[in-house]
């Protein structure tokens, strides 16, 4: 639990989101447009929302999947040691594959996780974020897909979360504290 007080303003909205979503679903659509079925591993836990909401508006034959990554632990800043805690349960060898994530800050996890399936030989990889914050960037790496591109603001709601909480928050909101 956090131990000093803080408000939430409001960033982005529940509805630029899901107009956003429909957008990005839009173009990976074309993209996949041949796959017999895309593979979507969400990155837990920050994206269980994002990822239930593009899954819904994909008009594509999908499987989901899910991969436990962590760089932060309950803190606010990285560690950059990026640690895989939960692996896929299927097989993507020669299938293709979009990854989702939350939020793309330092680039380690992400950069981490597609070296990871990469050599699990997938057909196509992909890799989509909600947010991303470039000015925070340590690895030379950008998401195929970006939903928002934000400031350097603590984030949290719309899955992200902080020290497990606001996850349920149906809008991305900037932390302040008081």
């Amino acid at each position: 639990m956090p131990n000093r007080p803080y408000v939430i303003d409001e960033m982005i909205s529940a509805k630029s989101i899901a107009a956003r979503i429909e957008g990005l679903a839009k173009e990976i659509k074309r993209e996949f447009a041949k796959t017999d079925k895309l593979v979507v591993v969400g990155l837990l836990r920050g994206s269980f929302v994002f990822i239930a909401d593009l899954v819904r508006e994909l008009d594509l034959p999908v499987e989901v999947d899910f991969l436990e990554a962590s760089s932060y632990g309950d803190a606010m800043e990285s560690s950059r040691e990026v640690r895989i805690l939960k692996d896929l349960r299927g097989q993507i060898e020669g299938r293709d594959v979009l990854v989702v994530e939350d939020i793309v800050d330092t680039g380690h996890t992400l950069s981490h996780v597609t070296e990871y399936l990469g050599t699990r030989h997938p057909g196509k990889l992909k890799t989509i974020a909600l947010l991303d914050k470039p000015s925070r960037r340590e690895v030379d790496f950008r998401a195929d897909w970006i939903g928002f591109e934000i400031p350097d603001e603590f984030v949290v709601g719309y899955g992200i979360d902080f020290a497990q909480r606001n996850r349920n928050l149906p809008y991305i909101g900037k932390v302040r504290f008081t």
